[in-house]
């Protein structure tokens, strides 16, 4: 039985094997580049590996990083990207955990509709709200400043809704004993409600450092200051005034790359775990 079954399973584990090769050697192939002199890269024979041209002996180099981090920008934009993640990505994941327990859990009048038309928001396209929003972060005064990054952004309707799902799969019965005991709404919130949601709440983290770590769009609309770029833009940037240097621009997308290739290595099962939770009714 059990070798018929993989007999049968067979193709599909070759089909998964070689749709993992596609996506992995183009990742391996910017590491790899990343590392070489620029005379090792353009070769009449392609190299995986960081060898010598002339020699094929084993010739690694961390110039490429050396310049991007100094000359190119990528340093400070490092910098920038993780400093707007660390007050973003809190703040964020406060606002909405909170909005979307009282869309869950607190009557209120017009909770129902609002939220509706909440969902109805995010079929329009992101790319039409981007003339309001730069006209609210202008009137504001956050136009060029990391604040523009920030405020603009610290609420999600989708990361909303995928949390309001799970508080509504929490059983009921442990709000209504902690409301006997005499808890207030917001005791309750961060008691019971919080210490229970924390594959949900690891989502919404990951999933929205992911998307500001990689974000172009908006800091490319709201900044003028190269001081303030954050890492997309500085890579746009780089490949723009070295087109020619692929190594360059390798150790640029590596630095932008790496970090959320580690985060979602490490975090992929709570991440499948949280969204298949969300789904879940008690």
């Amino acid at each position: 039985m059990r070798t018929a079954r993989n007999v049968r399973l067979a193709p599909v584990y070759v089909a998964l094997a070689l749709l993992a090769a596609v996506s992995v050697v183009p990742f391996l192939w910017m590491l790899a580049t990343s590392f070489k002199h620029g005379s090792d890269v353009y070769t009449k024979v392609p190299s995986l590996l960081p060898l010598d041209r002339r020699t094929g002996e084993w010739s690694p180099t961390l110039e490429n990083y050396s310049y991007v981090l100094e000359f190119g920008g990528m340093g400070q934009a490092f910098v920038n990207s993780v400093w707007v993640c660390l007050i973003l990505v809190p703040a964020k994941l406060l606002i909405d955990a909170l909005a979307a327990y009282a869309f869950a859990r607190i009557p209120f009048p017009g909770r129902d509709k609002i939220f509706v038309l909440l969902l109805a928001g995010m079929m329009v396209p992101t790319i039409t709200l981007l003339v309001p929003r730069l006209h609210v972060t202008q009137a504001l005064g956050m136009f060029d400043s990391g604040w523009g990054l920030i405020v603009p952004n610290v609420a999600s309707v989708l990361d909303i809704f995928l949390l309001r799902q799970f508080f509504l799969s929490l059983p009921t019965e442990l709000e209504e004993a902690a409301r006997i005991d005499g808890a207030s709404r917001m005791q309750i919130f961060w008691r019971i409600v919080v210490p229970l949601s924390k594959p949900v709440l690891a989502v919404v983290t990951i999933t929205s450092f992911i998307f500001h770590w990689n974000d172009l769009i908006w800091p490319l609309v709201v900044l003028n200051d190269p001081e303030l770029y954050t890492l997309p833009l500085a890579l746009q940037q780089l490949a723009s005034g070295e087109s020619g240097r692929a190594y360059y621009m390798m150790a640029g997308a590596a630095l932008a790359v790496v970090p959320v290739i580690v985060v979602l290595m490490i975090f992929q099962r709570r991440i499948m775990e949280g969204i298949a939770f969300t789904g879940l009714k008690s």
